[in-house]
This record gives C-alpha cells, structure tokens and sequence, in this order.
C-alpha cells in the first residue's frame, strides 16, 4: 500500500467534511465525485447548482452538499462574523458582504463557522488567494508565528528517508526566510512528517556547508535557525546545518559530520529558502519520478491546502485526503 492508499484509508476511519470552492472547473467536480465514490470524505461544493449541475453531467455527485453563497440561510451570520474579525483592519459591512460573495472567502468561513472541517482550493486560484483568506480569517495555529508549505515526496526504489518518503519544506510558500522562521518551518515539517508518514522525523537543516567547511551569511542563517529550533523543540531530532548527501547518505554523513544524531539518517529536509525548496522537490519529481504530494500548508489554525494549478483531478482526491487527515488531528 502506497503513501496516497494509506491516507485514504485513515480518511475514511474518521470522515470529516472538506469545502471545494471551485466548482466552475472540471476537475473539482470529478474530484468531488471520485471522493464520495471511495467514500473518503463529505464533499461541500460551493457555487449555483445550476452550474454544477451543467457541469457535473455523467458524474455522479448526487450526495456532495451545494451550497450557494447568496441564497445561503446563514450568509447573513458569515457576513457579520467576518466584519467582526476583520472590523479594525478597515473593513465595513458592505466590503464584508461583497467579500462574502467570494467563493474561497465563504469556503473558508464555512471552516471558521464549524460547517467544514477543511478547505482544499488552487486549481484554479493563486496560492495567494487561498493563503490570504486563510490568514485573515483562521489566522496561524496557537504556538506557530509562520505559515509555511511542504511537499510530502515518495521515491521509487529509495534506501534513503523512511522507505523513500520524505518532507521537503519550505518548497512552497514562504520565500526567504530569517533564522527564527526557518527554526519554526523545521519544527512543523517534523510534526506535519509523524503526523502522515506516521514514523519519527529526523530533521536536516540543508546548506552547502556541512559542520562550519564554509561561512558566508547564508550558513549562518541555517547555523542560527539549527540552535534556535533546538532550544524551542528540545525533543527532535534534528541537526544542521547539513550538505543535501551529508544528510541522506550513512557513509557521506559520517565522515562529513561524524557524531550526528541526522546525518545519513534524514527523512524531513529543511531547505534555507524558496529557490532551493521549489527546485529541489522539483528536480526529485521529475529525475527520480517520485510522487509529489503538495503544496501542503503547515501553521493554519484549522486544515486548508492548496494546489497546483497544474493539477489533475486525481491531485485533488489526494489533497482531500490529506486535508481530512489533518482535521482528524485538530
């Protein structure tokens, strides 16, 4: 059983309910019909029914839930829990009521108001338009100061990771992280990795030194992000900063950085920025022909998870699966 096939399989013990706001678009609502098929999830599909319906025509979506934000009984409610929240950063009653109007926004008050347990959004959106409604009204989780994204990598015919399995983050969201951020991504890519992958994580903190054979101000931000992590995550195994073959391979990482408790044992790869995080997931896809799972976001007070644009509706069941999984944990 694959990595998808068991998170599937943890979905359906517990069945939560996720919110599409995409439902003008095709993969959406196939999507929504293979999730209720396999019975991984409630579906709530946010948009006029007589569109989805068009749409949705030799799919089966009979037991997904519609909902149309202008005639929905409680927009009114949505409307004014959002001018509430958002009331001192310069928002009115009529800005609320027209933001309300927004599919992704309603979608993601649907998760703030209890009727959802999940957002999955960014087929057909920006990442920035999911994270923004996502900041402005979930706001980031108790404890996290950053919201970040990871890729959760399975390599074919890997010795490396955990049988292969690996989270790489940030690979995309946060661009250019300082050390204290960096520290924060480090430790929510090692609860997002036992969280999924269900195994211990063993956090490198990647640079192109290993151990001080290079100084410039770029190590030194993984240098100061490895100690500020330690101080504030005492409990993880984690070490830095590490060269990318210090950290996955046993004889590299010994002679490298002989005495570490990460080296040649990692399987939650810290990357120092974006360039390197995206490339680096990318690379792996598309060389090693591993199975790329993400962008998955990380820090958000309640599970909502973005997509590629790229994405293909068979993308979307997995990241609704993933998403069920995450609220299982709230």
């Amino acid at each position: 059983m694959n990595f998808l096939e068991r998170i599937c399989e943890r979905a359906k013990k517990d069945i939560k309910t996720i919110v599409l706001p995409e439902s003008e678009d095709i993969r959406t609502i196939e999507a929504a019909a293979m999730v209720q098929e396999r019975g991984i999830a409630n579906i709530i599909l946010v948009g006029e029914p007589s569109k989805i319906a068009e749409l949705s025509k030799g799919l089966d979506i009979s037991k997904c839930r519609i909902v149309e934000p202008a005639k929905y009984e409680r927009f009114d409610e949505y409307v004014n829990a959002f001018y509430e929240l958002r009331k001192n950063k310069g928002m009115t009653p009529e800005k609320a009521r027209a933001t309300m109007l927004d599919y992704v926004y309603f979608a993601t008050m649907m998760v703030k108001m209890g009727e959802a347990d999940g957002m999955v959004s960014g087929a057909a959106h920006s990442t920035a338009d999911t994270v923004r409604p996502a900041l402005q009204i979930l706001k980031t989780k108790p404890g996290t100061s950053k919201v970040s994204a990871f890729f959760v990598m399975v390599v074919p015919n890997c010795e490396y990771g955990a049988d292969g399995a690996f989270v790489y983050g940030d690979s995309g969201l946060v661009e250019d992280p300082d050390a204290d951020a960096l520290s924060d991504i480090a430790i929510e890519s090692a609860r997002s990795f036992k969280q999924l992958i269900e195994k211990e994580p063993i956090v490198a903190m990647l640079s192109y030194s290993t151990y001080g054979s290079a100084h410039s101000p770029l190590t030194e931000k993984v240098v100061e992000a490895t100690k500020l992590a330690k101080e504030k995550a005492p409990e993880l195994v984690l070490d830095g900063e590490l060269q990318g073959d210090a950290a996955l391979v046993p004889k590299v990482g010994a002679s490298k950085a002989p005495g570490s408790p990460v080296a040649g044992k990692a399987n939650v790869l810290i990357f120092p920025d974006l360039n390197c995080g995206n490339i680096a997931y990318k690379l792996t896809q598309r060389l090693a022909r591993a199975e790329a799972y993400g962008p998955i976001l990380q820090g958000v007070a309640k599970p909502v998870n973005d997509l590629s644009r790229g994405c293909a509706a068979e993308d979307i069941v997995g990241v609704v699966a993933i998403t069920s999984v995450q609220a299982q944990e709230q």
